[in-house]
């Protein structure tokens, strides 16, 4: 379903994986990865995406480090790999690569444009929702979000976080801390999956759960088709 194309940013040119609509376009929806890279669990998300009416764009994230990222989780040695890159990535950095991203996917025809981010790439759409003119964010158990939550006073457009409650490597009172701290902004929409742990839509993962995912994944199409169609 979807090709590469090269994307411009702010410290140079970047891959990005796109999967368009077979009909009409809604709007895009640009796609963060895990720590795993642009893999097929990501290019799976955005072939979803493209399948509910979205172009879906995913940019490669990692590739200051190395380009072309693709591992899974599956064995030891990947995650520790995977763990490893995320500590070299340069959030700040992915932030600018995603707002280039997002003009990028309006060149392309799309007039709205929003963002998606799993777990790392959670975190980092929240700093997009913070930082930059997404029309819409949603992210699935982000972490890190805790630690900065005093930038969302920034936040001027829709955001939803889903957060499993369950989280292995998220602590409680950091979602605990999130969920408070965010109340009160009627722009922010925070859902709640009380025994699910981290990652709990990511297909093959061994927290992966069909009927939250379809859950999860409903309400975030909803929330595009009101915020992005």
């Amino acid at each position: 379903m979807g090709e590469w194309v090269e994307v411009k940013g702010p410290d140079g040119a970047f891959k990005a994986y796109v999967a368009r609509p077979s009909g009409t376009t809604k709007g895009a929806v640009v796609v963060v990865q895990e720590i795993f890279g642009v893999n097929a669990v990501m290019r799976g998300k955005a072939d979803w995406l493209a399948r509910e009416g979205f172009l879906a764009i995913a940019p490669d994230l990692f590739w200051r480090i190395k380009p072309g990222i693709d591992i899974t989780d599956q064995t030891d040695a990947e995650w520790k790999q995977a763990l490893d890159y995320m500590n070299q990535l340069d959030k700040n950095a992915s932030v600018k690569d995603v707002a280039a991203t997002l003009a990028h996917a309006r060149a392309m025809g799309c007039a709205k444009a929003g963002v998606m981010g799993y777990c790392m790439g959670g975190y980092i759409a929240f700093l997009a929702a913070c930082r930059t003119d997404a029309d819409a964010t949603v992210a699935y158990h982000g972490g890190g979000i805790h630690t900065a939550l005093d930038e969302a006073k920034n936040i001027r457009k829709p955001l939803m976080l889903h957060n499993p409650m369950k989280d292995s490597f998220i602590p409680v009172e950091a979602l605990n801390t999130i969920r408070e701290t965010l109340a009160g902004n009627p722009l922010v929409t925070v859902h709640e999956y009380a025994d699910q742990d981290h990652a709990f839509t990511r297909e093959g993962g061994k927290h992966y759960d069909a009927d939250a995912t379809k859950l999860a994944d409903g309400r975030t199409i909803a929330f595009f088709n009101q915020h992005l169609a």
